[in-house]
């Protein structure tokens, strides 16, 4: 009798945690577009995957977050890729860092923008029971409202902090200004966070039903005649 062996629940969202960094560099650094095909910045959907797989599945201290465990250093070390992806990005074109139009007082924002995304990836994750209609449900949620707290923390601070936008034609700050801002890039932020959503979704979905397919409880071989 072989009994099948389950893998090792950190190995696997170690794994998860590399692809989903693999794909932000790819993404993220324009290596896909500029190479293989014109895909989105995916870094958005990256960090509320990250959330779902790397939480700890209970609302304790943030979803694992305020701790020293697997959840805190999947979160850090992606913004530390982020950030690491940009440097990359910028200096490549020949321009220094510090002086590009992105990296404003608004840039350090984004660190708490992504932690919201995560967040709603935990926040997911600790309600989560199977492949259920309810789960659907959830996702749709919880991936709509994390990414609409993220774009508002991301375009608020870029508004209203860094000067980069400004214009001879718009050469003030307003709320209507803002909120025609706002208008103006929502849409686009979110359709993409939730197509790569649903991509991972779709993944998770097909994994697991084939996951559930294989022998739980062992399989028994063929007699012997001796």
């Amino acid at each position: 009798m072989t009994e099948a062996r389950s893998p090792s629940p950190r190995l696997a969202r170690s794994g998860i945690l590399a692809l989903l960094a693999l794909v932000m560099i790819a993404t993220r650094s324009a290596l896909m577009r500029d190479h293989v095909a014109p895909l989105p910045d995916a870094s958005w959907a990256v960090f509320f995957i990250a959330g779902f797989y790397c939480a700890s599945g209970t609302r304790e201290r943030l979803f694992g977050l305020a701790t020293r465990g697997f959840a805190a250093v999947s979160l850090l070390g992606l913004l530390a890729l982020a950030v690491a992806i940009d440097w990359w990005v910028i200096s490549a074109q020949g321009i220094a860092f510090w002086s590009h139009y992105c990296v404003s007082p608004a840039y350090w924002l984004l660190a708490p923008a992504y932690a919201l995304l995560w967040l709603g990836g935990g926040w997911l994750r600790s309600r989560y029971r199977g492949l259920h209609l309810r789960e659907l449900g959830l996702l749709a949620a919880s991936a709509l409202v994390a990414t609409t707290a993220c774009f508002i923390v991301s375009d608020s601070s870029y508004y209203w902090l860094s000067d980069s936008w400004m214009t001879a034609a718009a050469a003030t700050r307003s709320v209507g200004g803002w909120l025609k801002n706002f208008g103006d890039w929502y849409w686009t932020f979110v359709r993409v966070t939730l197509a790569y959503v649903a991509v991972a979704a779709a993944l998770h979905v097909v994994a697991t039903l084939l996951w559930q397919a294989l022998p739980t409880t062992g399989q028994v071989g063929p007699a012997r005649r001796g």
